[in-house]
């Protein structure tokens, strides 16, 4: 006899319906699964059929095979356990509502005992659902808070294989699971880590990193050894803009998918910070692998990427960061086809200006000679440095303003401040795709960044003195948009591009 359940698999983020087809047959007793199946998948096997014995039911001993539809893609992961041993149980009559069946989605990894296991990747599966018209799914307990992410959807919680044979069969019905409607609600929620009042001094430093919260620009400090700027960086997240739910919906994505998500708190509500070590290799940091996986900057998307000690970094390394830094988005080819993942993040960076941290340190001597300082300084390219629209210099804290014991601006207040600019912006771009500064193109450049005549006289001065290339000139005018929304100006003046002016590198373009 033959039956059908439906389950999916995630392709990048993106979800693929996929057929469950059960076949059984008389003859010697085999079990066999075909459909390109990967070794997770292939086990299977012993699960489903010690989770069928162990919910007091019959293991049909017939040749069964189980054919996993399309047959050109690859399935991995314990995912498909659940719809396998459904099929199994409606095909040897031990379920009865094959249409309901057939109208719903099955996900889960079953224990020996019939409990339902954990998944990956149940959002943006349910989202699929959704776009699919399939109106039931049935998922692991522990991910039922998730697929409620996705409106629209009758979300049915099982934590055994007997309850979900129960309830198809009509015995004991499962509860639709019902989303709490404060879920989505995080406008109030405040990041709980490092607070930038507990950085002394600094001033300059701190309204660099203002502007770059503001506009999500990129930004480069660098200085001598603990002059606070591990610290500054560590502290941007807490004065950064709150998430919309669109962006929220976006990384848990992303979380999901990488198995990285909190079964208590689902959706992720604060942007993400990741610091990835020096040593961090190039699949590491962009994504990759034989079954390729989001990275670093995938898991940054819509928050930040602090990269400690940059010029430690592999060259080959920091020069994949190139194109996902001007199209927010990282494209992984492999042999069985290509995977795109988002990768739009602050780039955070911090460096010393010398192998031994002293260059240009009023009070300690630099011991490196001219031709190790410049061999340093190269290991960051020309092009990555003039994708960075902020350079700032962090001097040395003096004593008077570690022990000042006045008041600092706390984050909240900043926060407030950059809220207020990016709803601005937010505003201004409603028309596009777009949703702060750093993203505009040249064409949302020339449409929106209206210089006054003194801001046009001193653009002119600086392209001729600082020599900017087109691309370092866009990305001047869009800081100093962002510099002029802080100021709530509606036309770029002069203060407004001398101040992004200032933050281009010293040295180099």
């Amino acid at each position: 006899m033959l039956s059908m359940a439906r389950s999916c698999a995630v392709v990048g983020l993106e979800g693929a319906i996929i057929e469950v087809e059960v076949d059984l047959a008389n003859g010697l007793s085999a079990f066999t699964i075909v459909g390109l199946p990967d070794a997770a998948v292939n086990e299977a096997k012993d699960r489903v059929r010690a989770a069928i014995k162990n919910s007091n039911c019959t293991f049909p001993f017939k040749r069964i095979t189980v054919n996993l539809a399309p047959a050109d893609l690859r399935k991995e992961g314990p995912v498909y356990d659940l719809p396998i041993a459904i099929g199994i149980l409606l095909a040897s009559e031990q379920i009865n509502n094959n249409e309901l069946i057939h109208a719903s989605l099955f996900l889960g990894e079953l224990s020996l005992d019939g409990s339902v296991r954990h998944t990956n990747g149940v959002l943006p599966m349910v989202a699929l659902a959704r776009e699919r018209h399939v109106k039931t799914v049935f998922v692991p307990a522990i991910d039922a808070m998730e697929a409620t992410l996705v409106e629209g959807i009758e979300v049915y919680p099982v934590e055994t294989l007997r309850q979900l044979i129960d309830h198809l069969n009509g015995v004991a019905l499962i509860q639709q699971y019902v989303c709490d409607p404060t879920l989505l609600d995080h406008d109030s929620e405040l990041y709980a880590g490092q607070e930038m009042a507990a950085v002394r001094g600094q001033e300059h430093v701190k309204r660099a990193l203002e502007v770059a919260a503001s506009g999500g620009h990129n930004i480069l400090m660098s200085g001598p050894p603990g002059s606070g700027k591990t610290l500054l960086a560590r502290a941007l997240p807490s004065i950064l803009p709150r998430m919309l739910i669109e962006e929220a919906l976006d990384v848990t994505k992303i979380y999901s998918v990488s198995g990285m998500l909190s079964t208590d708190v689902p959706l992720v509500r604060q942007r993400p910070f990741r610091a990835p070590h020096h040593t961090i290799s190039h699949a590491g940091l962009v994504g990759g692998g034989r079954i390729p996986r989001p990275g670093e900057i995938s898991l940054s998307h819509r928050g930040v990427l602090f990269l400690d000690e940059l010029p430690e970094f592999g060259q080959n390394v920091l020069e994949v960061m190139r194109q996902p830094l001007e199209d927010k988005i990282v494209t992984i080819s492999r042999a069985q086809g290509s995977i795109t993942y988002p990768a739009n993040f602050m780039l955070v960076a911090a460096m010393n200006p010398c192998p031994c941290g002293y260059y240009g340190d009023p009070v300690r001597e630099c011991s490196c000679s001219a031709t190790a300082i410049a061999r340093y300084q190269k290991r960051i390219s020309g092009p990555l440095l003039d994708r960075i629209d902020i350079h700032v210099e962090v001097p040395r804290v003096d004593y008077e303003k570690l022990a000042d014991k006045r008041q600092v601006e706390p984050s909240a207040v900043i926060r407030q401040r950059v809220q207020k600019a990016r709803e601005r912006q937010q505003q201004r771009l409603k028309a596009t795709a777009l949703n702060c500064n750093s993203e505009m193109g040249p064409a949302e450049v020339r449409n929106f960044c209206s210089v006054d005549a003194g801001g046009e006289k001193l653009l002119k001065a600086a392209m001729q003195q600082l020599h900017l290339s087109a691309r370092a000139f866009h990305r001047v005018l869009k800081l100093a948009r962002t510099i002029a929304d802080l100021a709530d100006c509606d036309i770029i003046a002069a203060n407004h591009v001398a101040e992004a002016i200032q933050y281009r590198p010293k040295v180099r373009n």
